[in-house]
């Protein structure tokens, strides 16, 4: 899942560039290592790697396949499955550096997509269009561009001779997309540790933001790089009740109680938290913005105890959830007979956990607000970890605002907290610190990830795979 979080802070910045800078102008012509990547990304994307039809254990095959093609020994390419999930593998590639001493950085990708229905969309999901600047096809922009360039960034390798001091490992994994299905990167770390064992991880949840201008040629107005997100759970509330005939109501009402305790969940507010991320992103997203909102950002960075900048944060969505954990009822359901006192109510309540609280604290503190014995507040499986964030390191940071600037001048690389959650959740927890890449840009509306007619810049694609290889090298140096 590609952190989607639309938010203005940086609107204001005033400072943008063309997208993928002057270097990487649109129309020019492909290079011969970009015809090559194209094809390897569409055989990616036009496999089918939904939970319900496909199979992420063929993409990764297909993947193993590129790489033996390239040149990559045997002995560096590790196929997995658990026997319990045949259609449901994935691939460890690593590409060994010079160094005995520094340890390896890995790139991680999920390669399993969103369901797609042929009879919604208006191409066929599972074929790779290009039209009018974009490619469209489920997993374009969630995440198979991403997995792809991974898999090119090791080809290139390869064929160049290329010998970095760090070992590079590659890990495209099954199962993000949906909770409580087997999970790859959840495996690779109970069971793999060694395998993928890291410095630090590479994920999605980065990436820039365009205009809104449209056709791929938006202008880039910001570059993020995710460091640090929430984690989530899910609680069921219910009540329940004898019930009877509905023409003698009684006040002991089990869609009653219910809807009394979800109105306090409603109104109930999680107080203010910040980490050296979002404090940092506070300050600086806050100090390129003119307006007032912009001004409180500030203010906060400065002062988390200052409720009056609070106040004026809190009207940006985005924002008011960055400061917090938030939770929210998703689903309702209750009662047996249209003529009859509802014996059973229940709810969902699906809640995103600021870093560093585990789910059973937020259970409690659910039941506490209710105050109701008689409303039951159940935390769901699976429950994911809830590591702290890592950290805001320079070793990260600095290699990757260089680049920003030389692939998008004037514009900034700003650190940020996502309101939802990845892979990097599994990783973090064993001791791995995972970040969200810049390089690649997305439209504010979020492209269609998860939705109808998903897709990605053309020239975000080719500008971020260029920019990924040379983040990796950097960082591999």
């Amino acid at each position: 899942m590609r952190t989607i979080f639309k938010t203005t802070a940086l609107a204001g910045l005033g400072v943008m560039a063309a997208s993928g800078g002057a270097a990487h102008a649109q129309g020019t012509a492909l290079r011969p290592d970009q015809i090559a990547y194209r094809a390897l990304f569409e055989e990616l994307v036009e496999t089918n790697t939904t939970l319900s039809s496909g199979s992420c254990t063929l993409a990764a095959e297909r993947m193993a396949a590129r790489l033996r093609e390239a040149g990559l020994p045997e002995t560096q390419i590790h196929l997995f499955a658990d026997p319990a999930h045949p259609q449901e593998g994935g691939l460890v590639a690593v590409y060994p550096g010079t160094s005995k001493t520094l340890k390896p950085i890995l790139g991680i990708a999920h390669i399993d997509v969103v369901e797609a229905k042929r009879e919604d969309w208006q191409r066929d999901p599972f074929t790779l269009v290009e039209e009018d600047g974009y490619f469209y096809a489920r997993g374009v922009a969630d995440t198979k561009a991403l997995a792809a360039t991974l898999v090119d960034t090791l080809i290139r390798f390869q064929r160049s001779g290329y010998k970095p001091k760090r070992s590079v490992k590659i890990a495209l994994t099954c199962g993000e997309e949906t909770n409580g299905a087997f999970n790859g990167v959840e495996w690779l770390a109970a069971n793999r540790r060694d395998l993928i064992d890291a410095a630090f991880a590479l994920n999605e949840g980065g990436g820039g933001t365009t205009d809104g201008t449209g056709s791929g040629r938006g202008k880039v107005v910001e570059q993020t790089m995710q460091v640090g997100e929430k984690t989530f759970a899910t609680f069921r509330l219910e009540t329940r009740n004898p019930g009877g005939h509905s023409s003698v109501p009684r006040p002991d009402n089990a869609i009653y109680q219910l809807a009394a305790a979800l109105t306090k969940i409603g109104a109930h507010e999680f107080p203010l938290e910040m980490t050296e991320t979002t404090r940092t992103y506070f300050r600086e997203a806050g100090m390129g913005r003119k307006d007032e909102i912009g001004a409180a950002m500030v203010a906060l960075a400065a002062n988390p105890a200052d409720t009056a900048a609070e106040a004026i944060a809190n009207r940006d969505p985005f924002l008011h959830s960055n400061l917090r954990t938030t939770c929210v009822a998703t689903m309702l359901d209750g009662g047996h007979a249209r003529n009859a006192l509802a014996q059973r109510a229940g709810a969902f309540v699906n809640c995103r956990i600021f870093p560093g609280h585990p789910a059973e604290d937020i259970r409690a503190e659910l039941a506490r607000v209710i105050g109701d014995p008689g409303v039951s507040v159940t935390t769901l499986p699976p429950l994911r970890p809830a590591p702290p964030p890592p950290p805001l390191a320079s070793q990260v940071m600095g290699p990757a605002a260089k680049l920003v600037a030389q692939y998008f001048p004037g514009v900034p690389l700003v650190p940020v907290m996502a309101n939802g959650y990845t892979d990097a959740t599994f990783l973090t927890a064993v001791g791995i610190p995972t970040y969200g890449v810049p390089g690649a840009w997305f439209d504010p509306d979020g492209n269609g990830a998860h939705g109808l007619d998903e897709r990605i810049a053309v020239e975000s694609v080719n500008v971020g795979r260029d920019f990924l290889f040379d983040l990796i090298k950097a960082y591999a140096e």
